[in-house]
């Protein structure tokens, strides 16, 4: 018997699918509604619903009779009922009832593939482990759990590889030529030199000749969950509070999509955190949107397979780092599966 191992392409499609045995936000909280909602996500198909007190659930988007999608079918509170026969399932993925015929054979088996799901900070949070595993609590940066940050959430579909947008933000040398005509970024030298430095949680790329005048750092996070920090500087016309900072996770539709989540964030409490929400919403948020779209145009029209033709240079060197990093993952956790499925 051939001993099998873990290629390059295993590893590169592992990192463009997602990382496992992490939380990533799947939609925001008002996208799911009373129906069953159903999502593609790190390339498996998932069904999500709500329940009579509003939790939500989350199971493999497969009837087990025939196939069918659940989220095709009706919302009953405790479970989901299929659409094409009126199977139903539980939030445990173990038939609840078969109304089509008279027999109880077949109810209480468990046949779907469940996931750990909460909801925090405006959005809906999946943990994509393996079967049965234990989702530890989801940690998330202070910008999003201390109550001294207020914040907004920014989601958008995108047509390209999760990889390169995580890439994008890992990047601040391109705001000073992308996103140049941009209200807060419009500022600042176009060249500069670069250092990284670890972290607690992963590492911090940033500017060394100049510190809060643009998108002068980035620091990348691996805790239950992997995200991205930024900060811009803000002038006294944008309100009150500290910098303007953004929170970003990109979650993985499949190898060639992904929905980007973006926290936008400011160090702000009492009557200014009110007056600077609505500055935000009245005043700002357009502004950012526009700033997000053309991240999104460049990145969807890059040259087909374009990280196999790159020459790349000394501001790439927190890109470089990230691809490491998550890459050196990737091939523990398939060793780590490998290695699993042959004791087995």
């Amino acid at each position: 018997m051939t001993e099998q191992k873990v290629t390059k392409a295993d590893v590169l499609r592992r990192v463009d699918l997602g990382l496992r045995s992490l939380w990533y936000p799947v939609t925001p909280s008002w996208a799911l509604g009373a129906n069953p909602l159903g999502l593609t996500r790190l390339g498996e198909h998932i069904v999500l619903w709500r329940d009579g007190e509003g939790g939500v659930h989350c199971l493999e988007d497969r009837c087990p009779h025939r196939g069918a999608r659940l989220s095709l079918g009706w919302n009953l509170g405790d479970r989901v009922a299929c659409w094409y026969h009126g199977v139903q399932l539980n939030q445990d993925g173990e038939i609840a009832d078969v109304p089509a015929i008279n027999t109880k054979a077949l109810i209480g088996r468990k046949c779907l593939k469940t996931y750990p799901t909460i909801e925090r900070h405006d959005a809906v949070w999946v943990y994509f482990g393996g079967e049965g595993e234990e989702a530890p609590p989801l940690e998330l940066p202070e910008q999003l759990t201390s109550e001294s940050y207020a914040s907004f959430l920014s989601v958008a579909n995108w047509g390209v590889c999760h990889s390169y947008a995580m890439e994008n933000v890992a990047d601040p040398m391109h705001g000073a030529y992308l996103h140049s005509a941009s209200h807060s970024m419009a500022r600042g030298d176009k060249t500069s030199d670069m250092a990284l430095s670890e972290t607690e949680f992963g590492f911090r790329f940033e500017k060394t000749d100049q510190s809060g005048v643009n998108f002068d750092w980035v620091e990348f996070g691996l805790t239950t969950a992997p995200w991205l920090i930024l900060e811009i500087p803000y002038g006294s016309g944008a309100g009150p509070g500290g910098n303007f900072g953004i929170v970003g996770v990109t979650t993985p539709v499949d190898e060639n999509n992904c929905v980007v989540f973006f926290w936008r964030t400011r160090k702000v409490e009492g009557w200014r955190r009110d007056l600077w929400r609505f500055m935000y919403r009245t005043r700002l948020e357009g502004l950012h949107w526009d700033v997000l779209e053309q991240d999104r145009v460049v990145l969807e029209n890059l040259t087909p397979n374009a990280r196999d033709k790159e020459m790349l240079y000394k501001h790439d060197l927190g890109l470089g780092h990230l691809r490491k990093l998550l890459r050196k993952i990737a091939k523990d956790q398939l060793t780590a599966e490998l290695g699993a499925d042959q004791a087995a």
